[in-house]
């Protein structure tokens, strides 16, 4: 079986095209993986190399080394190949450590709990 080359415009949504490439993951449960695709099979099951996941929190952010990664193919929601030429993230961004990043993590879930739990008592008003 040959891979799809880049005048095979039949193949062109096949993940042989995104090979040795960088790439971003997106999972169902909503985090996001980035790691050079090594290996994928007819499942989108996928194997990357290098891989961090990303974990985002209001202007803050930390990639967490994974290593080697096997993502199965049903919790894949969007793969896409980063552009190495363009910044990955916006300039307001900071960069801070894992343990940072938890933190803020565990502060903005207890918030979001909080929330639910107000809307939650005052269900009975019902402003409609």
């Amino acid at each position: 079986m040959s891979w799809a080359g880049p005048d095979d415009i039949f193949l062109s949504t096949s993940l042989a095209t995104y090979l040795d490439k960088k790439l971003l993951v997106l999972l169902r449960d909503g985090r996001k993986l980035l790691g050079l695709l090594r290996s994928f099979d007819q499942f989108a099951n996928v194997v990357l190399e290098g891989a961090c996941e990303r974990v985002i929190v209001g202007n803050l952010y930390c990639d967490i080394p994974l290593g080697l990664y096997v993502i199965r193919g049903e919790n894949v929601v969007l793969i896409g190949e980063l552009d190495l030429e363009k910044e990955e993230l916006p300039s307001h961004m900071t960069a801070v450590s894992t343990a940072e990043i938890k933190r803020a993590q565990k502060a903005e879930r207890e918030a979001t709990d909080l929330k639910g739990s107000m809307r939650k008592r005052m269900e009975f008003l019902d402003f409609d």
